[in-house]
């Protein structure tokens, strides 16, 4: 079947996520997220594209990009190809790391550029993971708060606050108080289910087990431990570090399973 043309947006931004290969991690310690944003940093600083945002969540991206000299597509090629060669290389493995086509969404007007942004930053909020978004280390929310990020101008904030006033001083503050404003902001990533539990994912692999103690899984042959990991991994909304942790399975077998 032949993909149907990717939308061509007039104003040049893009609300993008980026998700792993069959939702599994992307990011597994603080090394991984940090080269991802060195990443994004060596391939804008050639004009090619302007960040306006962006949050790293385990086992997917969200980005707020306006296109440069190049479209999208090429974009999101050369950001994906050359993390995953890091990638690959660091975890000792091969094939594809990103879900072969990022979901992408044209941001029209200044509204919907104001409620992408907002939308972005509190990803983490709605999994759960921190109380507010600026407690989350791997987003660009703390640059709008007039924080540092490193690396140090990876985004470009001027642009958003612009919208909320021409004095930076009042647009940070008023930034502040738009993010706490209570919404229901609907974005492209609603499709992405939120992490599970430890509880809720303890529970699936009980189930898979057929009342056999998870801790069984230790000494299990090694060709039926793959398939319960296998499917577990599929499972929307699990991280491969919460298998190993609640199995307490390695994991780099967990990873390679």
């Amino acid at each position: 079947m032949v993909r149907q043309a990717r939308e061509r947006c007039e104003s040049c931004v893009y609300h993008i996520v980026l998700r792993g290969i069959n939702r599994q991690d992307i990011f597994f310690d603080d090394d991984d997220y940090q080269r991802f944003l060195f990443t994004l940093e060596k391939k804008k600083s050639k004009k090619q594209f302007v960040v306006y945002g962006y949050c790293l969540m385990s086992n997917h991206v969200h980005l707020l990009i306006r296109e440069g000299n190049d479209g999208i597509s090429r974009i999101m090629s050369r950001i994906g190809t050359s993390y995953a060669w890091w990638y690959n290389r660091k975890y000792d493995r091969s094939g594809h790391v990103f879900q072969g086509r990022f979901g992408s969404e044209c941001v029209r007007d200044d509204t919907h550029l104001l409620t992408v942004v907002r939308y972005i930053h509190n990803n983490p909020v709605k999994a759960k993971m921190v109380s507010v978004p600026e407690e989350y280390r791997w987003s660009s929310v703390r640059a709008y708060y007039g924080g540092c990020e490193h690396p140090a101008g990876l985004t470009e904030i001027e642009f958003v606050l612009a919208v909320i006033s021409k004095n930076r001083t009042d647009a940070i503050k008023e930034f502040r108080e738009f993010m706490k404003l209570k919404n229901e902001d609907i974005c492209l990533d609603d499709q992405v289910k939120l992490r599970k539990t430890d509880e809720e994912v303890k529970a699936e692999i009980e189930a898979m087990m057929n009342g056999e103690p998870i801790g069984s899984m230790l000494g299990m042959e090694n060709k039926k431990r793959q398939e319960i990991l296998k499917k577990i991994k599929n499972s929307i909304g699990v991280t491969q570090r919460q298998i190993a942790r609640i199995t307490g399975i390695s994991p780099n077998i967990v990873f390679k399973a």
